[in-house]
Order: structure tokens, then sequence, then C-alpha cells
């Protein structure tokens, strides 16, 4: 069968897709991908995995009602030349209007919810928030009807796209354990015996940057031989971190890695993992640091808090508390002995729930691939 997998983002499909496109091939489906401004690397390494490569220009923020429609129209024409057997999609837009475009040339879909956003998280506001998010909740509505199964990363976002009326048939919704993790391509590595913190994510107001640099700040004044790491690249839009913002916080001491093509030298350089998001599908860069072996500190939020065993292989906290991220890193600067017991735990955990090879023969099972 030929499957047309579409995203949003180029840069995440050999990261957060490439073994699950392997998986498909290895069944013996062939695999086409559609993603916006594909890049002649990622065009190669898809290749090399017998995939091919379709560009479907996309704005990934805000609705744009003539950019969306002529994203619409533009995967009706590839269904209709392609002439795939199944349509999977994953994130906001691929899901509304690949959903809706499978529909209408009768090709069974699926769609992979890999996180609410800040539209259903309370993070916009105001009127206009509020109709976002009734024009979202009434497109996903229509294309989730086309689904065959629609899948998630946590049982919260299962409850609250429900409960937000994007999805009449409930008995469509699967759960998966985030996209998975390969624990050989990100091996344990030593952990270092100086505490070092690190957060990878985009630069935004949500992700919990602002609250891991004040927590930073704070652990770098009374622990001196502490490091604190953040990587990851700059975000538009009224939740992106400002230049001035990360500067006042590199002269306090912070060290910024810039964007990283490859994360594993920094999480080996790092003893502990911080993510203190606001809302995740599951994060993935938490998945890379527990099966490298470290511990983990993230907030008490939908898809943070199933990476965490509290006490076992990390701390959870407060969304948004800063003294009590502060608190916990402390803790664990301050043990090193608890950054190896967690960090092994860590590790355990990455192997037993989330390695990439059993959550992709779970969502195939679900897709009946």
């Amino acid at each position: 069968m030929k499957i047309l997998l579409l995203g949003s983002f180029a840069d995440s499909v050999i990261k957060f897709r490439g073994p699950l496109i392997s998986d498909l091939r290895a069944g013996g489906h062939e695999v086409v991908v559609g993603v916006p401004s594909p890049g002649d690397l990622l065009r190669g390494e898809l290749r090399e995995l017998g995939a091919e490569m379709i560009e479907t220009p996309l704005s990934r923020r805000g609705l744009s009602p003539a950019g969306d429609f002529a994203y619409y129209r533009k995967l009706l024409g590839i269904i209709k030349t392609e002439k795939p057997g199944f349509v999977l999609t994953y994130t906001i837009k691929p899901n509304i209007w690949g959903g809706l475009a499978a529909g209408r040339c009768g090709v069974p879909s699926a769609a992979m919810v890999t996180g609410l956003g800040s539209v259903f998280t309370g993070e916009s506001t105001g009127l206009a928030g509020t109709m976002l998010r009734k024009a979202i909740a009434f497109l996903y509505r229509r294309s989730t009807a086309y689904n065959r199964v629609v899948i998630f990363q946590n049982p919260d976002d299962i409850a609250d796209f429900i409960a937000a009326g994007c999805l009449n048939d409930a008995s469509k919704a699967r759960l998966v354990n985030g996209s998975g993790v390969d624990t050989a391509h990100y091996a344990v590595a030593p952990l270092p015996e100086k505490p070092v913190f690190l957060l990878i994510a985009r630069l935004l107001v949500s992700k919990g940057v602002r609250e891991y640099a004040e927590a930073a700040t704070a652990v770098l004044k009374q622990v001196p031989d502490a490091r604190c790491l953040l990587a990851g690249f700059h975000e538009e839009g009224k939740d992106g971190i400002g230049q001035h913002e990360l500067e006042r916080w590199i002269s306090r001491g912070m060290e910024y890695l810039g964007p990283l093509e490859d994360v594993r030298p920094a999480i080996a350089a790092a003893s502990v993992y911080v993510l203190p998001s606001y809302r995740e599908g599951t994060p993935r860069s938490v998945l890379e640091a527990m099966s490298m072996g470290r511990p983990i500190i993230t907030t008490d939020a939908p898809g943070c808090r199933e990476t965490v065993v509290e006490g076992e292989n990390g701390f959870l906290v407060p969304v948004k508390s800063v003294g009590v991220l502060t608190e916990k890193m402390l803790e664990l600067a301050r043990k090193p002995d608890l950054r190896k017991t967690m960090g092994e735990k860590s590790r355990l955990i990455a192997e037993r729930k989330y390695d990439v090879n059993a959550v992709n023969r779970a969502l195939l099972g679900y897709l009946e691939l």
C-alpha cells in the first residue's frame, strides 16, 4: 500500500518519524512524505529510508484562510495524483486539512495529535483566542469524522480534545507512549561529576524557558561549580523569547548553545535534564535524556507528568513555579548519588515504556497497517 505521511515541519521528519517510515517500509508499504520547505539533505535522508518527498507549502502559525485553503487544494491534487491507500497526518494543520482532503477523495486516514498547543491551553486569550478555538474545533470535528482513528500521546489530551468538541466519536481515540525513542541511538552516557543542568526547547514562554532561566540564576548563585545550559532555536510571535531576555540570562551565567542538529553531545555534557513546560503531547527531549540516563525535572502537566515517577527518576514541579523548580534543582545539584540512581531509573523507564519499536508496533496495530 502507498502511505502519504503529512507533517508541518521538515526538520522533524527524520528525528520524530524516521523509525516509523522505516517500519512502514519494512512492512512492504510505499511511503510518500509531504512537508513544507524540504531541503536537499532531508530529501537524501528520506531516499535512504526508501521514501519519496513532496513539498507541501504551509504557514505553520495562525489561521490564514487563503493560505490554508491553498494547502488544502494542494493536498487534494497530491492525493488524486499519488493515489495513496492511506493518509497519515501529524500536527494541527496537516491533521485538519489532510483529513478533510483524504475524506473528500474517499481515502482512509488517521491523525496523530502530538499536543494540543497554545490554542487549547489558555495561552490564547480574549475574543480572538475564543474565536480561534471555535474555528479549530469546528475544523477538527469535520476532519476527525473522516479519520479511522485519532492517536494521542497522553490521556489528558484525549479528554480535553473531546471536551473541546474536536472529536464526536470518542471510540476513535487511541493512546500511544509519545513518538518513542531509539534507545540504541540515544545510548547511556556517563554522568559528569559536577551538576550541569540542561533545557532543550524552542525558545517559547510556554516551554517554561523563563522559569528555567530564573531558577538557573538562583542555582548558580548558591552552587558555584554548577552550570546551566540552554539549547534551542528562536520562534516568532507573542510566545517567543526576545533576544534581550536571552542576553540578560547569559550575562547572569546561563550558557546558550544555540540550535542543535544532534542533541546527544549536549545531553552527555549534562547531569540533569529540565523541562518546565506548560503542556506537551509527550516531550521528545525528555525521552532522549531519559534514554541517555539523565534524571528529569519537569512539570506536573499533561504529557510531562507521564515521564516521571516522582522521587524515582526525577521530580515533578508545579507549572510556572520558579520556587519549587529552584528547590529541586538545588537538591539534585547537591546530591550526586541521587543524580546517579535517578538517571539509571530513567533509562529503565525509557526501555520499558518508550522504546520506539514498541511504540510503532502499537501505532501500526491501531492503524491496521
